[in-house]
């Protein structure tokens, strides 16, 4: 074989190979995907997780976005934790914003907050913003990129225990997604993780992988 004839059969490969590396980046938007479908639907099953993963990436090959240069790991303690979690403050929030809509009395007084984040990758930053507005009662009216910072308003600034609850409780959803998707460096980097690697357990959790 010519260096010709190997050169041309490299050249033949790299598309394939460029395909599989898209493949395997698409992983978050899958899993994203598998996450709201099931939301929507309000049924865990398999036929929507896979149609949830489906979706995703159909999603993210019709309207490939530019790369946001972010790496991550899957792990799917955390991440079971992340979706049970959100799932849970969802059907509360829903279920707190229908009684604040009948209950007698005045009106709730809602008010703006100003959450500073951990981390300053825009896919972490953003996909915090996403869900936060996902859950009833809660906007995002503001997002800066630059400092990390995210702008909510609240409908009931009271019945979420004030600003600080707020913020507490918006910044435990980053950590928990910063966990079950950050690289072993960022965790590190903001002290989540042992410089081993090992996940730091969140306070008042001693003993949780």
């Amino acid at each position: 074989m010519t260096r010709t004839d190997t050169v041309a059969e490299q050249q033949s490969g790299r598309p394939w190979r460029r395909r599989a590396r898209r493949l395997a980046a698409l992983w978050p938007t899958m899993v994203v995907g598998a996450v709201i479908w099931v939301l929507l639907w309000g049924d865990l099953s398999w036929a929507n997780v896979l149609s949830g993963v489906a979706l995703g990436a159909l999603v993210a090959l019709a309207f490939p976005l530019p790369s946001v240069g972010t790496a991550g790991t899957l792990r799917p303690g955390p991440l079971a934790r992340l979706v049970g979690r959100f799932v849970g403050d969802l059907v509360l929030a829903s279920f707190q914003v229908a009684w604040t809509a009948v209950r007698p009395g005045p009106p709730p007084r809602g008010g703006l907050v100003t959450v500073p984040l951990r981390s300053t990758s825009d896919l972490f930053i953003a996909t915090t913003a996403g869900l936060s507005s996902m859950v009833p009662g809660t906007v995002v009216v503001d997002l800066d990129r630059s400092d990390g910072i995210l702008r909510l308003h609240v409908l009931d600034l009271a019945g979420s225990s004030g600003p600080e609850g707020v913020r507490e409780s918006t910044r435990a959803l980053e950590e928990r997604l910063l966990r079950a998707f950050a690289t072993r460096a960022e965790l590190v980097r903001l002290g989540l993780a042992d410089p081993s690697g090992h996940l730091v357990p969140p306070p008042g959790k001693e003993g949780q992988p």
